[in-house]
């Protein structure tokens, strides 16, 4: 068990960090072209918090939760999701007293739920997020879509699909669930035991359930779409207009109510059709009353969350190939004790010039340390002997041509302006 990670968790190796790291920095350069900014919030957090916004009624908060009592005797929860964290921390920073919109991110954010882990799906997951307060109108939700879109399409995802939704306002929603309990009352003794202690307190929720009998029974069911307000139709209406402007299709799907009870207006869903069958790899939507129910001003808040596992399972299984970074730009193979300290000096001194350089600290033979140069994928190799020390001169060799070109052993910003110069002409 020592050397054996906990069910539903997974390492990144070093040989596979390279791939997070090409899509978290393609990510905060579209991030930034939007006017985002970074924020972190804590790994866990009080209980009430995910209570109140997340809703008791959820899977999350009724099944997959991770709670422990601390030792001063506190409910604290480990984060399901990462939209609570930021408005609390929105909230306590006051930042709703500075210029709004606030449009933020976060990025590799570390969420738990215990949940059967499955497709893309794990008890330690990852996500990417952005949420904007204070902005009510619908282009800001086409906005957010479209950079998911964007952001998603732009690593290579094919075959992708949005599906957008509007929920309603907690005005529109009420006439809804009376259609919603008149529609399930005569099929209830079916289904769930969860289905049937939402069917009073939340029977929105009996169409986002997982279980066969439950799917079933819903089929059929009112739409909330039908059920809309002026304001939530024309806000829909509008969405719609923005994101056919921004040309970005899209279908409505009245089956997307989401897993989370914060949710109002717009609700969305982009998909990806695998060979095994379509995957979302983002979901998001409006929250217009969740700054206000968690403790903050009434403040209109709209987000959406993506998996970094999932994403980077449905770019391999849609045939994207991230280019694997060289580790190093110049070794420096030293024979004898001198010789290593001046090729450490050496390598010390092309690091703060700013190329990728290393030596051997194992006593490799100098056969060797040339293999092991060439697994690196150092595209260049500098030797340090004897001669070299009382020469003051070395050779740098390319690895691939052999050509070799002599520097003083002294010259590192020399060295270093070469080899970045050949780098930016190939």
């Amino acid at each position: 068990m020592l050397t054996q990670a906990p069910k539903g968790t997974r390492d990144v190796p070093m040989t596979e960090s390279y791939k997070w790291q090409y899509v978290e920095e393609r990510i905060r350069r579209m991030t930034a072209l939007a006017g985002l900014r970074e924020v972190r919030t804590p790994m866990f957090e009080h209980t009430e918090l995910f209570l109140r916004s997340v809703g008791d009624t959820t899977d999350v908060v009724q099944k997959e939760m991770y709670t422990f009592m601390d030792k001063g005797g506190r409910s604290i929860t480990l984060k399901p999701e990462g939209t609570a964290s930021v408005v609390r921390s929105f909230i306590e920073s006051r930042l709703y007293a500075e210029t709004l919109p606030a449009k933020m991110y976060y990025l590799s954010m570390p969420n738990f739920r215990y949940e059967k882990p499955q497709n893309g799906r794990l008890r330690e997951f990852h996500q990417f997020g952005v949420e904007v307060f204070g902005a009510p109108l619908a282009t800001e939700d086409a906005e957010l879509i479209a950079l998911a879109w964007n952001i998603t399409s732009s690593l290579g995802v094919s075959g992708l699909e949005l599906h957008i939704n509007s929920i309603g306002c907690p005005e529109c929603r009420a006439r809804y669930y009376e259609a919603l309990r008149a529609f399930f009352a005569p099929k209830l003794s079916g289904m769930c035991e969860n289905c049937k202690g939402r069917f009073e307190r939340n029977p929105m929720r009996l169409l986002d359930c997982k279980e066969e009998a439950c799917k079933a029974a819903a089929a059929g069911a009112p739409k909330m779409i039908d059920y809309l307000c002026e304001d939530c139709s024309s806000h829909f209406e509008t969405l719609k207009q923005a994101l056919s402007a921004l040309g970005i299709a899209y279908t409505i799907d009245p089956q997307i109510v989401r897993g989370l009870d914060y949710y109002t207006k717009t609700v969305f869903e982009i998909i990806a059709r695998l060979p095994e069958g379509p995957l979302t790899v983002c979901g998001g939507g409006r929250y217009d009353h969740l700054i206000e129910e968690v403790g903050g001003p009434a403040m209109a808040g709209v987000g959406f969350g993506m998996g970094m596992e999932r994403l980077l399972m449905v770019m391999e299984q849609t045939g994207v190939v991230i280019p694997k970074p060289d580790l190093l730009e110049v070794y420096i193979a030293n024979y004898g004790e001198k010789a290593r300290m001046a090729a450490l000096e050496l390598c010390a001194a092309l690091r703060r010039e700013g190329v990728r350089a290393d030596i051997d600290h194992v006593g490799r033979s100098m056969k060797a340390q040339f293999k092991y140069a060439d697994k690196s994928g150092a595209a260049y190799v500098i030797t340090i002997g004897e001669d070299e020390l009382t020469g003051g001169q070395v050779k740098l060799r390319h690895m691939e041509s052999h050509v070799e070109k002599p520097f003083a052993l002294s010259d590192a910003a020399g060295i270093a302006a070469f080899v970045k110069g050949q780098n930016h002409a190939e």
